[in-house]
């Protein structure tokens, strides 16, 4: 479904029924509509609520074949109430991600994703360091420093966690302080240093001190943006670890597995050294051209839940733009997605544009994921909370199709 709306015509043969009953399930609000500005003043249906009827009845009809591919981008597995995508936009307990990228900083987001208030305030972030907390990480970093960074996280929360006894208190207070610390741990070995403060701002101190405001307002926006994303894969797999009862750290850890994954995360490793393939903007078309003749893929573009194209990407490049206006790397990824788009159609995700924000910020390879991986330990955070809460171990069943037991 290219078009958010649908005809009268169109929703009511989507789900097999005919225009009385399409009406009825308007006026129960299970569809919204909305009128439009022609002349005949027609009614148009909801897209994506026709979708969500049309599983349902799907699932009704045949459990186990909707079971099966819920599991594959299909119909919703888990209640949670932290990250909605609708209409092409992505929203964190109903405000618009765009917006609080724009306005708020991450710190406020957290509390939004992890106490459901923007003013909410989460002491170990907001404290002062202390000075045996200082010398931990201090102690941390010089043991993690020569690792691939999204090693170094997850052994430097390995390390962490064997002297912070309060990680196994997992009520949604103390949760919430342990996500905290991980943020200041991870922080403290991606910058090199143990800083006080806001966490993008101690990012853009250590990564580019000459433009530490334009790196900052950079980065503030990316983490946020890339907190949540409903239940993709790391944060899946951080829920089920929650649910078994692990302690946060854990949960991060199985996440960060996760995020490497050359699938999820990993597609920005992939990217950054796609950028490097073509190094100027002349060799882009020529480049993705000859990838799509040998069977390869172009990795960051396209997604399947925003068909108008990725708003996370979309505000990003804008920002970047407006801060670093006359970078080359900008000119470089405006090249390959003009190259991406004649080629496949396809609008650049926000994997693209994290290799392009590290190439902006100077970094070394594998920091545009770890980006990613800090702005997505929020929300495996969130995650975590929400399941502790619940009190419910995540255990689904297999469908067997092997061979059945023999008898004698």
């Amino acid at each position: 479904m290219n078009s958010p709306f649908l005809t009268a015509q169109e929703a009511a043969s989507q789900l097999g029924v005919k225009l009385p009953t399409l009406y009825s399930y308007v006026s129960r609000g299970l569809i919204r509509s909305e009128v439009t500005g022609n002349a005949r003043r027609e009614r148009l249906y909801s897209a994506e609520d026709v979708q969500h009827l049309k599983e349902r009845q799907e699932q009704r009809r045949d459990p186990a074949s909707a079971v099966a591919g819920a599991l594959h981008w299909g119909a919703p597995v888990l209640e949670s109430s932290l990250t909605l995508i609708s209409d092409g936009k992505l929203y964190y307990r109903g405000y618009d991600a765009a917006i609080l990228a724009s306005q708020y900083t991450v710190e406020e987001v957290i509390g939004l994703l992890w106490g459901n208030d923007l003013r909410s305030q989460i002491n170990s972030l907001n404290k002062p360091v202390s000075k045996a907390a200082g010398i931990q990480l201090v102690r941390i970093i010089s043991q993690v420093r020569t690792y691939p960074l999204i090693e170094a996280f997850q052994i430097a929360l390995l390390l962490a966690v064997s002297e912070d006894p309060s990680a196994y208190d997992l009520r949604p207070n103390a949760v919430r302080q342990s996500g905290g610390k991980i943020l200041r741990i991870l922080t403290a070995v991606s910058s090199g240093q143990v800083q006080e403060g806001n966490l993008a701002r101690t990012l853009a101190m250590s990564w580019m001190p000459k433009q530490q405001e334009k790196a900052t307002r950079l980065l503030n926006a990316a983490l946020i943006l890339l907190a949540d994303h409903e239940f993709n894969v790391s944060s899946f797999t951080a829920r089920c670890v929650a649910s078994a009862g692990a302690n946060p750290y854990e949960v991060v850890t199985a996440g960060l597995a996760a995020l490497l994954g050359t699938k999820h995360g990993g597609t920005v490793n992939r990217v950054e050294a796609l950028l490097g393939e073509i190094r100027t903007p002349a060799n882009a078309n020529r480049i993705l051209s000859r990838r799509l003749k040998h069977g390869d893929n172009i990795p960051g573009f396209g997604h399947r839940l925003y068909a108008e194209g990725d708003p996370r990407a979309r505000l990003l490049l804008e920002l970047m733009e407006n801060e670093m206006p006359r970078s080359r790397i900008l000119a470089l990824s405006s090249s390959v997605i003009q190259a991406a788009k004649a080629l496949i159609g396809e609008e650049p995700t926000s994997d693209f544009v994290l290799a392009v924000l590290a190439r902006l910020l100077n970094l070394s390879e594998g920091y545009g994921l770890g980006i990613f991986a800090l702005g997505r330990t929020i929300g495996w955070m969130a995650h975590a909370i929400e399941q502790y809460q619940s009190d419910r171990i995540i255990r689904p069943r297999a469908r067997y199709v092997g061979n059945m037991p023999h008898v004698d």
